[in-house]
Parts: structure tokens; sequence; C-alpha cells
């Protein structure tokens, strides 16, 4: 009599695998389905419970992971407050969350936090850490940048026109002509912090108009805040590309503030400075578009302008005044020494493009007056970059350290005096009976070890 066997089908392991990860998806949809999160530009305050439902909820999620007894994080919350609303109303908005990761340890470790706040933008669901300022327009600023692509694409001469207006002023944008994405995309993801990227696609003569380029490919770099632009016709290899992508970051002449001084921090050539009574004033504007023209010529300096009137500590550490032959121009290493050049150490009003040329010409040549900026000064122009706070700090914590080697000294001087004259009497007696008794015990023939 013949038997009929019935088995089980096996499920395959791939198919397990995706059917697990397709319910995982399917239930975290539900899940945030049922929480109802506010998309009306208030921070959202999360827990444990609704922590994921929000992360698949938002496309964007910028989330502070606080302690309610935090001093930086109480200071933080009302820069927050004013940036969400901000945030909420742009084209691809990008809402703010907080979550109390001292009551939450399972969450905070999961996420490594080991330090408040601790900031991280989820974009769909990734995390990436935040490091940029807090204050709530530079806020919106950086997580506007940060949430967009590395490289965006533009179909049409309307689409570009819309990505250099929501672009704003804020960041250096790079527009390439005629060239494939993977060409910029390396170094779009590189200095994505740093400036907006976009490859058009299909464009007019007038957009080759509008932006100053003949032949295609180009990569057309330009400063919306300085009106400020400057074409690459190639080579598209790395070292000239990144070449071109690194020394656009400013414009060709920059104006010398805090905020630009930050961001040479990994430029390593020297800035040509042009020092100005007022770097606003009609004199000073036409000045630096000669220094445009001069820069085009000498990548390989940094040129800039300051105005006394806008940085007088700055100005101060080079010696110069309101009394100072002025534009004085000079050659700053960004450290502590600058150059003069002789016979160019100022700039008359006629002719200034040839002064320039003759200024540069003679720094090349070497004839120049080593100088090192003033020491007084420099405080000053440390104190407009950091906190003054900061600065009240290191002084205390110096005095502090002072106090505390200057209490040990007196410690040592006070006891050890009188202790030392009752024992010193002793060890002198012992050490005397030690060695007569040593002597005693020798005779003459034994080895002394």
């Amino acid at each position: 009599m013949e038997t009929t066997t019935l088995r089980r089908a096996k499920t395959p392991a791939p198919l397990l695998l995706l059917l697990l990860w397709a319910w995982a998806r399917v239930s975290s949809t539900f899940v945030s389905a049922s929480i109802d999160f506010s998309r009306d530009g208030t921070v959202i305050e999360l827990n444990e419970s609704s922590f994921d439902a929000a992360i698949a909820a938002f496309d964007f999620l910028f989330v502070d992971f606080y302690a309610p007894w935090c001093g930086h994080c109480k200071h933080l919350s009302p820069e927050l407050d004013a940036a969400a609303p901000v945030l909420a109303a742009l084209k691809d908005p990008i809402y703010v969350a907080k979550i109390n990761a001292d009551k939450c340890r399972k969450l905070a470790s999961k996420y490594e936090v080991d330090g408040f706040p601790t900031l991280k933008l989820f974009i769909h669901g990734v995390p990436v850490d935040y490091y940029g300022p807090r204050k709530a327009d530079l806020l919106v600023r950086s997580l506007k940048k940060l949430a967009a692509p590395d490289v965006s694409l533009l179909e049409s001469d309307s689409s570009i026109y819309n990505f250099v207006e929501t672009a704003g002023t804020d960041f250096p944008i790079f527009l390439g002509f005629g060239l494939a994405e993977s060409v910029i995309a390396e170094f779009a993801s590189k200095f994505k912090k740093k400036a907006w990227f976009a490859v058009a696609k299909d464009f007019s003569e007038e957009m080759m108009a509008v932006h100053h380029f003949d032949k295609v490919p180009a990569l057309v770099s330009f400063h919306p805040k300085y009106n400020d632009q400057s074409v690459f016709y190639g080579p598209f290899e790395g070292k000239f590309l990144e070449e071109f992508i690194q020394q656009n970051q400013l414009p060709l002449a920059v104006p010398i503030n805090s905020e630009t001084i930050k961001s040479l921090t990994d430029d390593e050539r020297k800035i040509v400075l042009a020092i100005v009574e007022d770097e606003l004033d009609e004199k000073s504007m036409k000045l630096a578009k000669t220094l445009r023209t001069a820069a085009a010529a000498n990548r390989d300096l940094v040129f800039g302008y300051v105005g006394i009137k806008q940085w007088e500590e700055f100005v101060d550490t080079f010696d110069s005044s309101k009394s100072s032959k002025l534009p004085k121009m000079l050659v700053w290493d960004r450290n502590e020494e600058y150059h003069l050049v002789v016979g160019s150490e100022s700039l008359d009003e006629e002719d200034q493009a040839s002064q320039i040329s003759r200024f540069l010409e003679g720094y090349r040549e070497g004839k120049t007056i080593k100088k090192r900026v003033s020491g007084p000064s420099l405080l000053g122009f440390f104190k407009s970059l950091i906190s003054i706070r900061t600065v009240y700090l290191v002084v205390f914590v110096a005095a502090l350290l002072m106090l505390m080697q200057h209490l040990s000294n007196r410690r040592a001087n006070d006891h050890p005096q009188v202790r030392q004259s009752e024992v010193e009497p002793e060890l002198t007696e012992r050490s005397t009976s030690e060695s007569e008794s040593r002597r005693e015990d020798y005779q003459p023939g034994d080895k002394e070890d």
C-alpha cells in the first residue's frame, strides 16, 4: 500500500528576510500613521515610544538630544523655537524635534549621544551629525544646505533660475553646463557644507549670456552676495577641478571679517590685504573691483580688503590707523608675520591697477620688509573670533591653578621643618650605632659584600 508524505515547503532565506523587512516597514508606517505629529512649525517633544514613528513620518527631522539640567541646552532651546517655523515652511520642510536623552538612555546609547546637546539631522531616516552654528538664522542656513542633494539636476532655464533663487546668497554656487553629474559628484560631496552644486542638462543661449560662458563643458562659480563670478573650462580632472572649487569658496576679492577669516582656515595661500578707511565707500568699492582683476591673474594668493571703520581691532595689528596713509597694501601669512613691499606700501588714487601690479612684482622679487603683528592689539583680534566669555574662562582657570600651587607650597613649607628637626638627631644616632656595630662584627680576612 502506497503512502503519500506531505512535505512543508521551505521559504528561501532571502525571501524570508525580504518579507521581514517589508513587514517592519509596513508596521512602522501604521505606527507613524497612528501618531499625529504637529507640522505647524513648533518643536516636537519626543520620547522612546514616539521616536521611531517620527523618524518614519518625516523626510527631514532635526533632533536635539538634550538633558534638562544642561545649561547649553537651555540656551539652545529658544533658538530652536525661532528656527522651527522657518524650517517647516521650506519647499522641502525640515521639522525640529527634541528628546530628553538623559531620561531615554537606550535611545541615547543607540545614537551614540555622549554629550549635551547632541544634534542630528535625520535624512530619510539616516542620521547625520550636526556641528554647525546654533543661532536661529545660521541654523536655518546650515540645515537647508545639509538637507539638499549633493548635486541637483536641472532640466530647463526655469529650473536653473529656481535653483539659484532657492539657494540664496549665503553659499557659493557651482553650476555645470554640458557636464556629467559624475564629474563633480566627488567634490560636491566633499564641499557639501560649504557650497551648492548643480548640473544643467538643458539650457538656452540666454543662460550662456547670463553666466558669461561661450562654450561647453563649463563650470560656473558665482557668489550672489558679492556679485562675483568665475568660469572654468577644464581640465576636469581631480587636482585641477578641486583647486578651482577650493579657490572659489570665497569671491576673488574678499571682504575680511571674522566669518571670512574662519572660511580661510583650510586655505594655505597668503593674503594680499588692502586696508582702507571704510570698505563700503565709493573709493573702496572701486578698489575692490581692481583687486578682483588682479586676483583672477594671481590665483596663488588670496586678495582681501578691510575697513578700519568695520574692524578696527584687526587693522590695529598691522600698525595701521586712520592717521596712516591709506589704502595700505601688505601680504599677510595669516599667522604672526606680514610683508610690506618697498616703495609700494600704500596706493594713490590714480591708476591703482598699475600700482597693484608693481606691488605684486616687488613682492615676488622679494623686495619686502618683514614685520610682526603688534602684540597688544592681536588680543583684540582673537577676542573678535572667539567669545569674550571664553577669554575670561581661560584667565579664571589659570588664576585657579596658580592659587592651588601657592596653597600647596605653603603647606609644604609649614609642616616638614619642625618634624625634621626632631627626626634628624634620631636618624644620626641610629646610623652611628649601626656603623659601629658593623665595625665590631667585621674581622680581618672576612669578605665584605
